[in-house]
């Protein structure tokens, strides 16, 4: 069925449903960070932000506006090791909280499953599971498809079948990644194109968010003590993860945070300031705040 230009000339336009900022609803997004960064962690702490319906469930800060359900297939990582994520993240949690998510949020472990998209009956089974979910998480895409990574062609193909699984269950659709060796050498992995493999996997996205290390140079510009500003040198800065957007086709808001590592992996969201001698402190995360 064709648009109507006509009414589209005339009328007010849709109001755009975001899942997150940036990240349009129905449609398909990537999350690329390299290995042992935290992304999976992050991910799961969307997902429950997206999930709970009552207040105290958005530990990433991210204040979605509408909850709904959440498939999260986990191909990494075996049922014990997703458990301790999950107690660990719900010591953050009130108990309503952790009952809302209960409710929407579904984990999924499937490694050592073969799992394969590309396969009719297992995208027919993910679109059957997943009917009327408002997010689909895919960790990792490497896990659920058998292809070329470095095909565009074949990435293409794949990313185009995870748009029909977000048309067919009106669910986002987001796949998580790892950059290439390269792009994490040289710490690059917050570029658009940071991503290992063929660029059909970013350029076809919708939406790309990524997660990265603290670099050194970061750690000597940035503290998370307001009063003190001693930076957080080199020792501590396994601790912070950025996480923030490199591309994004439907909004342009701009959005960057720092997450410090807690107790059992858990990321919460940290004030950082810049380390200056100046009449004034730049607040990383948040407003501007003249203190000096």
């Amino acid at each position: 069925m064709s648009i109507d230009l006509r009414a589209a000339f005339e009328n007010e336009p849709p109001v755009l449903d975001f899942i997150w900022p940036g990240f349009l609803a129905g449609t398909v997004g990537a999350l690329v960070a390299p290995g042992a960064t935290g992304k999976s962690f992050w991910a799961l702490e969307a997902a429950m932000s997206i999930a709970c319906s009552v207040a105290g469930g958005d530990l990433v800060g991210f204040n979605p506006q509408h909850a709904g359900r959440v498939i999260y297939l986990a191909g990494e990582d075996p049922p014990a090791a997703l458990v301790c994520r999950i107690h660990a993240i719900g010591k953050y949690l009130d108990r309503q909280a952790r009952e809302a998510i209960a409710e929407n949020l579904s984990v999924m472990p499937i490694m050592g499953q073969r799992m394969d998209v590309m396969k009719e009956s297992e995208l027919s089974r993910l679109i059957e599971t997943s009917a009327g979910a408002r997010l689909i998480v895919l960790d990792t895409l490497s896990r659920i498809h058998g292809l070329d990574e470095n095909s565009n062609g074949d990435m293409a193909r794949l990313v185009a079948t995870l748009e029909y699984v977000a048309a067919s269950t009106g669910a986002s659709v987001l796949y998580l990644h790892h950059v290439s060796k390269g792009s994490a050498r040289e710490g690059l992995a917050d570029q658009q194109q940071a991503a290992r493999g063929a660029s059909a996997l970013i350029d076809n996205a919708r939406w790309c968010g990524f997660v990265a290390k603290m670099s050194a140079d970061e750690a000597k510009r940035l503290s998370d003590r307001v009063y003190e500003r001693q930076p957080i040198g080199n020792e501590r800065r396994g601790y912070f993860v950025r996480f923030g957007v490199s591309k994004q086709n439907y909004d342009a808001t701009d959005f960057d945070r720092w997450y410090l590592r807690h107790a059992g992996g858990v990321l919460r969201p940290v004030e950082l300031v810049e380390v200056k001698k100046e009449s004034s402190l730049h607040v990383v995360n948040g407003r501007d705040d003249e203190r000096w």
